[in-house]
């Protein structure tokens, strides 16, 4: 980066902070406390094997048979099967955000708006319909994607033979996405579950009263959701019991659903945020100038090893 007075550093970083402040607002990415993986199951391709240094992760995500786990660097770093090369990440791996895993594809979402795609693409699941930006969210199902935007529409590609891809009408006003073996749901504004795609099981019947949901899990034949008092839902095929919830039924924080089982989060303290800020880097549900200052530093640091960046150039 090229040399310049004090005040002109200084200027850089409120520029920076302020971009970063409405960037925020504008594209609602969760981030997390930087940490470990602790991974367990089936391990027949090494999916549980975490590679080494097993540190500084932010996000997770599990495929049928591989595994991804995204660094508070923006890399992705990806274990497992790889018949498809669902586990090499495509260049450059920086500036993601949010990562997902499908039966043998992976995506992630870049800091942009926009989603990369890689691994199998048999169904088109790995074809990003055009434009690909403003993406807020992303989940991978069985052969097929499924993409938030930020006007609260969902686009969908790739299988639809349930049609899985075809989001029901009115096509807005959701805020959150989850993605199945081969059946979608999608969470609404009003914390009500739109269902879509197959239901041979009644994973795609939602439970009533279809109020107060916070979040969703998909998984093989089989659907949970996250009420506003922390109490799972869990509705479709209950073989293995993945939809009998141990009591006591409370205080969980986030939901999974897998093939055959389902998890839970418990915790206390602080419940979490209603809206996933990508600025609040302490995870406070605010951003503050703390979370500006980190933000200028980091901007700084990529600076100084990109000065080529025209973002780097003071004006």
């Amino acid at each position: 980066m090229r040399s310049g007075s004090k005040d002109e550093r200084y200027s850089f970083i409120t520029v920076v902070s302020v971009c970063f402040f409405l960037w925020a607002f504008v594209f609602p990415i969760p981030i997390y406390a930087a940490g470990e993986i602790v991974a367990w199951g089936y391990n027949g391709y090494g999916e549980c094997n975490v590679p080494e240094p097993n540190t500084g992760f932010t996000a997770i995500a599990a495929g049928w048979y591989h595994s991804l786990g995204l660094k508070s660097d923006g890399s992705i770093v990806a274990w497992g099967w790889n018949a498809y090369s669902q586990c090499t990440v495509p260049e450059s791996n920086t500036g993601f955000t949010a990562i997902t895993a499908g039966w043998g594809h992976s995506l992630g979402l870049k800091t942009d708006g926009s989603i990369v795609a890689w691994g199998s693409n048999i169904y088109g699941q790995c074809t990003v319909p055009s434009p690909n930006t403003g993406f807020t969210a992303i989940a991978a199902g069985g052969f097929y994607s499924l993409g938030l935007k930020t006007d609260g529409s969902i686009v969908a590609w790739g299988r639809n033979n349930y049609g899985q891809c075809t989001v029901p009408e009115p096509n807005t006003g959701f805020t959150a996405i989850a993605a199945g073996e081969s059946h979608s749901l999608g969470l609404k504004i009003d914390g009500s579950i739109v269902a879509w795609g197959t239901n041979y099981s009644g994973q795609c019947i939602v439970p009533s009263p279809n109020t107060g949901f916070t979040a969703i899990a998909a998984g093989l034949a089989h659907s949970l959701g996250l009420k506003q008092d922390s109490s799972i839902v869990a509705w479709g095929y209950n073989g293995s019991g993945r939809c009998t919830v141990p009591s006591p039924n409370t205080g969980f924080r986030a939901i999974a659903a897998g093939g055959g089982h389902s998890l839970g989060l418990k915790g206390s303290g602080t419940p979490p945020c209603l809206f996933n800020l990508a600025g609040d880097l302490n995870d406070d549900c605010k951003v503050d100038f703390s979370d500006f200052a980190r933000m200028a530093e980091n901007w700084l640091i990529d600076c100084q090893a990109n000065p080529s960046n025209p973002a780097c150039v003071p004006k």
